[in-house]
């Protein structure tokens, strides 16, 4: 079985608009989405198809010949993820997809990868985050430090867990 991965990830630059504008490859929206496809052998009409449907499915239908770089931060990332989309990836590993955005656009990139889990019975998303926030959308967690796991379960356990962590470590510093 051949699985496509598809990986999004949060560069560190000096300022936030570097680092989304480093994640986009071409100018337009509809360019940017259907780059990945040039190495599919596809007509022209697919490579449409694919750009018009994966656009679709994270609302961006109406933004085809924007600018990518008139675009905000969350709809950047939502482009990112319809080129994935476009080229059927049937994972998505999103590290720290929401770093940098503000709280609107967090939510509009966390409710486009949602609708598009329930949408498609096809797509996986593997979310890399240090926002507990964010544990309320995960169907399960895996807690790690130093790059072993230290727990896994669901969402609830996990989070009691940190957060059980974490005020031993306060309670810690203030005795």
């Amino acid at each position: 079985m051949l699985w496509l991965l598809s990986f999004f990830f949060q560069r560190l630059f000096s300022s936030q608009e570097a680092s989304l504008t480093k994640q986009v490859v071409i100018p337009t929206v509809e360019a940017d989405v259907a780059f990945g496809l040039g190495r599919l052998n596809l007509t022209n009409s697919e490579v449409r198809s694919r750009v018009s449907k994966a656009l679709d499915a994270v609302g961006m239908s109406e933004y085809l010949q924007r600018p990518v770089q008139a675009l905000r931060g969350g709809q950047k990332k939502r482009v990112a993820i319809a080129g994935a989309l476009a080229e059927a990836c049937k994972v998505l590993l999103l590290d720290e997809l929401t770093t940098f955005l503000d709280e609107s656009d967090q939510m509009e990139v966390i409710k486009t990868v949602q609708n598009l889990l329930d949408i498609s019975g096809e797509v996986t998303a593997l979310w890399v985050t240090h926002r507990l926030e964010e544990l309320k959308y995960a169907d399960g967690a895996v807690y790690m430090e130093d790059g072993r796991v230290i727990m896994h379960g669901d969402a609830v356990s996990i989070s009691k867990f940190i957060k059980a962590m974490q005020s031993s470590y306060f309670d810690g510093i203030n005795s």
